[in-house]
């Protein structure tokens, strides 16, 4: 681990304080246009803490005003002589740079972030992200936190009706989601509207928290009327405006339907893998490895019993043999959750095997929303508020318990939690040393990377048992595969059907679980390529150090590379070599 003492000299410390003065100036200024971000920090407090009344805003002037910011900052830190830093302070001025030029990368497109062409989709929008954000996020531990929660709840009205304004401006130039995301969408924001104010989830979230607190106050009567007068409203206008939309809906189903669908394309692809890998090489690459990991895959299934048809074919009937299922009803999903907590104790239990520092910071397991479960992702984690205020949480979506065959779960764990994400997100963030600029910042090729590395890591570790293996290897060959079908969408005019076919053949998930995982690429565009790109590059540069140092080559000390903070790979790449140069430390 480097720190700005490392290289000495009076110089070179005075320039990483006025490198770290920019820093935090730049932070400041990044969360007076992101309060909701100062509340997943846990950072909305005393001076601060109005910023736990506001949210972020959905409309054309809040993206016009984070580009402009982004311009500024950036001529801030490329104002600091990188020949006064030390080494530790040249790395994190490089990263920022980066960051920031990466910002600014989608306001060609007319976007506020690449990845996100469309504005409402079954992912994406105010409608489903804010009320997940109240109810997962926004502490209410006292009556200033519950009325806190009133005041954005009200704000949500004012929210959706800005991102009505900017996507039927988005529309005008074509950028608009596939007629069947916009279908999902509002379905879902249906879904919301069939529940009563009072039992609106958004109510719920507040009474309940409340009454569990011990805080008087009639708070579930105030948000139901928030909800029936200010919310619902605002969510039948957006619900017509898609509705409305969905006729100019262009065609297809990838960027390709886009009319700067190929620019587009390949700067979103740029941005998730940070690479300058082509679509056509992205492609080969996911072709080869689905092949190699196919045939790992094989002999585990014969091993298993399982020998008859495509390895595809052969994972499908293990997914559904009854013996690797969790019933799908409120007791299994309770099993379900109760495995996912053993296995997350079990790994935090031996991270001292392959990991220098271990940092101890709470996590929880926690089932997605019933009413985002639709449209939301299979799994995915919240990292801790900063001041350990909110711990961390492991979400998986359980609108199936079969789309989660027990053989899968502990790959799944691996990388959401120990030694993946949570691993990873606790040791940068409990470092004092580095600006919260760059603990608050993610670059997917290599976090997600770091995570599917984490999972080939545990298999290292002995922490498989029999088919659990096959689990392993069935998430490697899904990350393989998402190679293939995105760039086949996006640059090679795939429809959702020849992707969602290919997908199950090779996978082996459902059709109906295939299609979901299709939809969420065609609506994030590269970020899925994100994953394997980042795993082959964390294994590349481990063999890479591993061959050079040979035997002194130590585990714990590479991994303590990711206490250098988030980067592009190409970066990361440099980052060994100079650690390799030092003899490995």
């Amino acid at each position: 681990m480097l720190r700005s003492e490392d290289t000495g000299g009076h110089g070179e410390h005075q320039g990483d304080s006025a490198l770290h003065a920019v820093f935090e100036d730049v932070f400041a200024g990044d969360m007076a246009l992101d309060p909701q971000q100062m509340t997943a920090l846990g950072l909305d407090k005393g001076e601060h803490s109005a910023s736990r009344s506001r949210l972020n805003g959905g409309g054309k002037a809040q993206e016009r005003a984070r580009f402009d910011y982004a311009r500024a900052s950036l001529a801030k830190v490329r104002g600091v002589d990188p020949a006064g830093l030390s080494e530790t302070g040249r790395v994190r001025r490089e990263v920022a740079e980066y960051m920031l030029e990466q910002r600014l990368a989608a306001e060609p497109f007319g976007i506020g972030q690449l990845g996100y062409p469309y504005r409402i989709t079954q992912m994406n929008g105010a409608y489903c992200k804010l009320p997940d954000f109240l109810d997962s996020k926004h502490p209410v531990e006292n009556a200033a936190d519950a009325e806190a929660y009133l005041v954005r709840l009200s704000g949500l009205a004012t929210v959706l009706d800005e991102e009505c304004a900017a996507q039927a401006e988005d529309a005008a130039r074509g950028y608009l989601a596939p007629g069947w995301a916009l279908d999902y969408a509002e379905a879902q924001m249906g879904k919301l509207l069939a529940a009563t104010p009072e039992a609106s989830g958004m109510t719920a979230s507040l009474a309940e928290r409340t009454a569990s607190r011990g805080i008087a106050g009639d708070w579930a009567a105030r948000a139901a009327k928030i909800v029936e007068n200010e919310v619902y409203p605002a969510l039948r206008r957006q619900a017509d405006l898609v509705r409305d939309l969905r006729p100019q809906s262009a065609p297809g189903d990838g960027l390709v339907r886009l009319p700067d669908g190929e620019a587009h394309y390949a700067a979103s692809l740029a941005y998730y893998t940070t690479t300058n890998f082509s679509p056509d090489e992205v492609h080969a690459t996911g072709l080869a490895q689905v092949e190699e990991l196919s045939a790992e895959l094989d002999a585990i299934l014969r091993g298993a019993g399982l020998c008859e048809g495509s390895v595809g074919v052969r994972l499908a009937q293990l997914n559904e043999r009854p013996d690797q299922l969790y019933p799908n009803d409120d007791q299994g999903r309770a099993d379900l959750i109760t495995a996912l907590n053993r296995g997350t104790r079990y790994m935090q239990d031996r991270l001292h095997e392959v990991m220098a520092q271990v940092p101890e910071v709470p996590i929880q397991v926690r089932r997605v929303p019933p009413d985002i479960e639709d449209g939301a992702s299979a799994g995915y984690y919240y990292f801790a508020a900063l001041d350990g205020s909110r711990p961390a949480t492991y979400w998986v979506n359980l609108r199936s318990t079969h789309d989660w065959p027990k053989y899968t779960l502990p790959a799944l764990t691996y990388h959401e939690a120990n030694p993946g994400h949570h691993y990873h997100f606790s040791l940068v963030h409990s470092d004092p040393d580095l600006p919260l600029l760059l603990k608050n910042y993610w670059l997917s090729a290599y976090g997600e990377g770091w995570a599917l590395y984490a999972e080939m890591l545990s298999d290292e570790m002995g922490a498989y048992e029999g088919l659990e293996r096959a689990g392993a290897l069935q998430s490697w060959l899904f990350r393989a595969a998402r190679l293939v079908v995105d760039t086949g969408l996006h640059a090679r005019g795939w429809s959702v059907e020849e992707a969602t076919r290919y997908f199950s053949d090779h996978v082996g998930f459902t059709l109906p679980r295939s299609r979901a995982e299709i939809e969420r690429y065609c609506v994030m565009p590269g970020q899925a390529c994100s994953y394997k790109v980042g795993q082959n590059e964390w294994v590349r540069q481990r063999r890479r150090a591993e061959s050079a140092l040979g035997e002194r080559f130590d585990l714990k000390r590479f991994h303590d590379l990711l206490t250098e903070g988030l980067m592009p790979l190409t970066m990361f790449d440099r980052r060994v070599e100079a650690w390799i140069g030092r003899g490995g430390g």
